[in-house]
């Protein structure tokens, strides 16, 4: 499954850089793209585990960006 989100206060392209590479990283993920310029994050992970990636995307996300806010 493919989704795509948009991002409230990512601040620069360095944390939007970080934050990609950390959702790689999860279990699940099969790709993801963090695009600052546009505020916008795509997904693409198991349908059957989304919910629950979404979630440790989530707190990745936290964590290299705490003001930024994932809109579902």
């Amino acid at each position: 499954m493919k989704k795509k989100f948009k991002l409230q206060d990512l601040d620069c392209a360095n944390c939007a850089q970080k934050m990609e590479d950390a959702i790689k990283k999860i279990p699940g993920v099969t790709d993801a793209s963090v695009n600052f310029m546009m505020q916008k994050m795509t997904i693409e992970a198991d349908d059957d585990k989304f919910d629950e990636i979404m979630k440790q995307v989530q707190t990745a996300c936290s964590k290299v960006e705490p003001d930024c806010r994932i809109i579902m």
